[in-house]
């Protein structure tokens, strides 16, 4: 989306009420940032980053600090999105320097996990799930911060090309897996949420399960109507 279209999708969202029991956090580009979070300013919805560097500051062209979007009046931000991994070649290594950089300036990290079709074709799934965990969270100290985890299969992503769905109880084992895995290295409650491909039409079977806290949309959360539909399903669980 671009500056416009997220302006005028932040205001159209504000004529819809937000139910007590659903927390929504939208994450527009780096540009529009800044005026989404203005215009969200002290209502339900809070704002996120996409991204963000691991340095606070410095001669560093183009990088945005966790630093920086929490002075912008951001509360999370996405570390490791399947994209920026697997697109822009992010290591395991980058991803937990961006997560100590995030809790460090006091936002939420969101942090995505995920398999490839590779690895899934392979029965790799499990294996490169607890790899990514244990890069990321091995020896990390949340203190008094916050974390989110969610669950991205690469190969359910609907811009991925591959066109298939992850079943509902599919999910829900990786959840739980992930739910049992992640307690070895944080001694609280994780939320896990799923992403991948969710939208209207199929946000209940996901978000029904009992190991799935919450989800991540894509390209649903870009169309006003779906993403209205969404949340109203989502608030009658």
């Amino acid at each position: 989306m671009d500056y416009d279209e997220s302006c005028i999708l932040s205001n159209q969202l504000l004529t819809n009420p937000v139910a007590d029991n659903v927390d929504v956090v939208v994450f527009p580009n780096m540009l529009a940032l800044s005026e989404v979070e203005k215009i969200m300013r002290e209502t339900p919805y809070s704002v996120g980053g996409q991204n963000c560097s691991w340095v606070p500051k410095g001669a560093y062209t183009g990088a945005v600090s966790a630093l920086l979007l929490k002075e912008t009046g951001c509360t999370h931000v996405l570390v490791g999105h399947s994209e920026r991994r697997y697109i822009f070649g992010e290591s395991d290594e980058d991803v937990r320097k961006k997560l100590d950089a995030a809790l460090g300036a006091g936002l939420i990290p969101v942090l995505c996990i995920g398999e490839t079709q590779e690895d899934r074709d392979v029965g790799k799934t499990e294996y490169r799930i607890k790899k990514q965990l244990m890069k990321a969270l091995d020896g990390i100290e949340i203190n008094g911060g916050k974390l989110v985890i969610a669950y991205e299969p690469v190969w359910a992503i609907s811009r991925s090309g591959t066109g298939v769905s992850c079943d509902p109880q599919e999910a829900e084992k990786v959840h739980s897996m992930i739910k049992t895995e992640i307690k070895q290295y944080v001694d609280k409650e994780i939320p896990v949420i799923y992403g991948g491909s969710v939208n209207s039409q199929n946000v209940v079977s996901y978000a029904s399960q009992n190991a799935i806290d919450g989800v991540l949309v894509g390209h649903a959360s870009t169309q006003y109507e779906d993403f209205v539909l969404l949340l109203e399903h989502v608030s009658n669980l």
